[in-house]
């Protein structure tokens, strides 16, 4: 399948112009804090109701429902990102939390929040983000050039921070105000500022290829959703770059997410930090990663990054494991900075170089199949790596996950086209034409 490249539907991006200063990609980060501001809130909103609807095991229940119809349908929504295009897919993605998220604030302050309309909110959640999540990594190169893509992952990564920052109070203080009917309709009102954020957008047209027909020609069905998807992982395996680069981010996060989130509570227990000392745990990590996303929302592009990012990784993991043998707990916010901004580093190379390798028909799907362990699978690591903890600790459980970590990282250094990657320089190269020469 011979792909075309992308065509504008207004105006391109100029070349000339940074991403901080284009209106679109503007737009785009607006809608996207906002949107991520609430979904925190929305998560907290949830808890809450949830615990106070049933029993700590049964919220846990509900917490865990969206993961897995997320982790089912993710390949399904890269599909559907390239098929419709990331921006109508985000539009019409983020409508429905919006619209799900007024119903069940309504029927809460009506009726009493019973465990099944959280079951329900919680699954239309995962089938969504099932959609959203491929979508929202196609959409930045659609809308800014491909020398720009680092600096916007920098500016995608510093507005995730702020919506950490922000989510969680803003949902405590609903609850504290109003009950969780109040979390909810704040987290409603952040999807509703999205919309017409996103729908103000300006973006390319989507990839068109052969099977579009000729102008004015009927063109011929159009394939099935099971061979764009074939397609898709074609295209993935005929790309050294992207192929080593998705095993890559599957080791990565398969080594990270579960310490990080899981086994860091259980650290701080074990280790008698508390509940303030796992604060500044996690403290430590945010400010590293936010400082990444700085540096490169600022200098834009970061030479030789596949070298980069496989080395980040390697060394990386070795700070994922320090923070179970470290003495002190200052020690350990030591070494969660360090996997802040090693963590932070390699996670935007490793988006922006997705997005500069795939085809632009085909970066929904390839998106899918990177977010598919990162954010499909991962998750469900949580319940085993509580299990390992209490079998043998957080010590050997922190190092074999920094394992698997460096794995990836020595994956990437194992490869050849990985290692020579580049992202594009900008600005372009300008070719200007010689002067006519005067002499007769």
């Amino acid at each position: 399948m011979t792909v075309t490249p992308a065509i504008s539907e207004a105006a391109p991006p100029a070349p000339g112009r940074p991403a901080h200063r284009d209106p679109d990609v503007l737009r785009w980060l607006g809608a996207y804090a906002s949107s991520a501001i609430g979904d925190n809130v929305y998560y907290m909103a949830l808890s809450w109701a949830a615990v106070q609807a049933g029993t700590p095991s049964q919220a846990g229940l509900v917490m865990a429902a969206s993961a897995l119809p997320r982790a089912l349908l993710m390949l399904g929504g890269g599909v559907i990102a390239d098929r419709f295009g990331p921006r109508r897919v985000l539009l019409a993605g983020n409508g429905v939390r919006c619209a799900a998220v007024v119903a069940v604030t309504v029927l809460l302050l009506v009726a009493g929040p019973g465990l099944w309309l959280l079951w329900v909110l919680a699954l239309v959640f995962g089938v969504v983000d099932a959609a959203l999540m491929p979508a929202l990594g196609a959409l930045p190169a659609r809308i800014t050039t491909r020398g720009q893509l680092a600096r916007v992952q920098g500016m995608r990564g510093m507005a995730s921070r702020l919506a950490n920052v922000l989510g969680a109070p803003l949902g405590g203080l609903g609850v504290a105000l109003g009950g969780a009917a109040a979390a909810f309709g704040t987290a409603a009102l952040l999807f509703a500022i999205a919309l017409p954020l996103l729908a103000a957008v300006r973006t390319r047209n989507r990839p068109h290829d052969e099977h579009d027909g000729a102008a004015g020609q009927e063109p011929p069905p159009r394939p099935t959703a099971a061979r764009e998807l074939r397609d898709g992982l074609h295209h993935i395996r005929r790309n050294p770059v992207l192929a080593r680069l998705v095993v890559v981010i599957a080791l990565s996060d398969l080594g990270f997410v579960g310490p990080l989130n899981v086994g860091l509570t259980l650290l701080a227990d074990e280790r008698g930090w508390g509940a303030s000392g796992m604060g500044w745990v996690l403290a430590g990590f945010g400010t590293g990663a936010g400082a990444m996303s700085l540096l490169l929302t600022v200098r834009g592009r970061v030479p030789r990054a596949g070298l980069v990012l496989s080395v980040t990784i390697a060394v990386g993991a070795v700070a994922v494991g320090a923070i179970a043998y470290v003495p002190t707990l200052a020690s350990a916010v030591g070494a969660a900075l360090a996997v802040g901004l090693l963590a932070g580093l390699s996670g935007a190379l490793c988006g922006a170089l997705i997005q500069t390798e795939s085809d632009p028909a085909y970066t929904g799907r390839v998106t899918s199949v990177a977010q598919l362990f990162s954010l499909g699978l991962a998750p469900l690591t949580f319940p085993l790596t509580g299990a390992a903890i209490a079998l043998w600790g957080s010590g050997p459980v922190f190092a074999a996950s920094a394992g698997v970590c460096a794995l990836g990282g020595l994956m990437g250094l194992g490869s050849g086209a990985l290692r020579r990657a580049e992202l594009p320089r900008w600005p372009p190269a300008r070719v200007t034409a010689r002067a006519p020469d005067p002499s007769p």
